[in-house]
């Protein structure tokens, strides 16, 4: 019988903590440890700095990261799995292997996957209809930068037989990066749909890292978290048999317990009975989870049914440009000057030629969150206005901020601690395309 399969994940998103990455590089005995750091977003903003230089375009931390796990991972035969990779895998993987020269590793065997990006297909059919919208590709005009399909397990499944110490993706769906080492570990093979859809719930649960283990979850006095400062990143060991026990390391902080199981679990889930990945369809209408003392969690009872037919993709496209600025007004009446100061800029707009703009006027501290039916109970003290108005050309985003800062001498008394922004708007649509419109490749390049 195979022996349990350790695996942890490093990162939950692009910007996410370090240190405990390294801590479980060091103490985890882990045979894999994944950084999942790909957003919907993340991946568009990543093609566009590839776009301003060729070089660019893999995650900013990419370096530190490997910097600060290589050593300990190559010490005790940890593999490393990301995607990182984000717009660039190829100039990822010349990253890797320089920091592994830096380091002075005695080997490092890195492999590249590709495929994700199917830009040239979408392109090529602009009647595709857009998921959750009568719309096409066509519908988005000269702005479309990036379309990027999920890939499944089985485009990491070569990159794990060529005995990779790292294997860096683009765009992969976040359960695949867990999902193939317990594959390869175990042997389940790509029509073995309950087993793949325990592996499924294994990555969903650990994709989010820190979510499983305390964070994002305390409310103090209601549910508590200790050591929330120092929150130790979850891992799992994989039986045989299927069953998973979820855990952190000794010492850490956080907590891993039923709540904090079940809240990962129902994360993003639409349809438990049918949540679609590209390795499978798979059934969490079974699943259990049963604690097994302090920080340990069994969860196990995952199904699952044969993978869709198509690769869900997203599409990256520029939406104009955000205008943003904020003031604030403290003491007496300060939420009547604020509420002023917002009447003044919509007047303000309307001349401007942009009060048909989307926009978002509120005063933060009283109607930004929930509106202004449940945060008008009581009178705050200081508010600060936001105004934010998404408009075709930078120099009318620009204005916004102008009109804002303008308050100090032409708003209301007391206004103060203006701050004013532009950025260009990346928003993202999704689509479903037919697997040939991807072309997953695997390249490895040693050290």
């Amino acid at each position: 019988m195979k022996r349990p399969y350790r695996i942890g994940c490093g990162a939950g998103f692009s910007g996410d903590r370090i240190d405990p990455a390294q801590d479980l590089a060091e103490r985890g005995d882990l045979d894999a440890l994944v950084f999942e750091c790909l957003a919907e977003r993340t991946i568009a903003l990543a093609h566009q700095r590839r776009s301003r230089d060729p070089e660019q375009g893999y995650d900013p931390l990419l370096a530190a990261r490997l910097k600060a796990v290589l050593p300990a991972c190559v010490r005790h035969g940890t593999t490393v799995i990301t995607n990182m990779g984000a717009a660039n895998p190829l100039a990822a993987g010349q990253v890797a292997l320089a920091v592994a020269r830096e380091l002075g590793l005695p080997r490092l065997r890195v492999a590249v996957v590709t495929g994700d990006d199917v830009l040239p297909w979408v392109r090529a059919h602009p009647d595709l209809t857009l998921l959750h919208s009568s719309d096409t590709v066509a519908s988005l005009g000269p702005g479309l930068i990036a379309a990027n399909a999920y890939l499944g397990a089985d485009a990491i499944l070569p990159a794990l037989a060529a005995k990779a110490d790292l294997v860096i993706t683009g765009r992969v769906a976040d359960p695949a990066l867990f999902l193939a080492p317990l594959m390869h570990h175990f042997g389940w093979q790509p029509d073995d749909w309950p087993a793949l859809g325990q592996g499924v719930l294994v990555g969903h649960l650990l994709e989010c890292a820190a979510q499983v283990s305390g964070g994002y979850l305390a409310d103090p006095g209601r549910v508590d978290v200790p050591d929330l400062h120092a929150l130790g990143f979850p891992l799992a060991e994989v039986h045989a048999d299927r069953r998973a026990l979820i855990t952190k390391l000794p010492g850490t902080g956080g907590r891993v317990d039923r709540l904090s199981c079940t809240a990962q679990l129902l994360y993003e889930i639409e349809d438990p009975a049918a949540y679609l990945q590209p390795d499978v369809c798979a059934d969490f209408c079974a699943v259990t989870v049963q604690p097994d003392g302090a920080d340990r969690v069994w969860v196990q009872g995952a199904s699952g049914r044969a993978r869709p037919v198509q690769l869900k993709a997203t599409l990256g496209y520029a939406d104009g440009y955000l205008g943003e600025g904020q003031i604030s007004y403290a003491g007496p009446g300060a939420v009547a000057r604020g509420e002023l100061a917002l009447q003044v800029l919509k007047q303000r707009l309307h001349g401007l030629g942009l009060g048909g703009c989307e926009q978002r006027a509120e005063l933060i501290g009283v109607n930004a969150m929930h509106g202004p039916l449940l945060g008008r109970h009581h009178v705050p003290y200081e508010v600060r206005v936001r105004l934010a108005v998404r408009c075709p050309t930078l120099a009318q985003a620009q204005q916004v901020g102008h009109e804002v800062e303008a308050l100090y001498l032409n708003g209301p008394a007391g206004g103060g601690g203006v701050t004013h922004a532009v950025r260009e708007v990346l928003a993202v649509a999704s689509a479903l395309v037919p697997r040939e419109a991807a072309t997953p490749m695997c390249q490895v390049f040693e050290l």
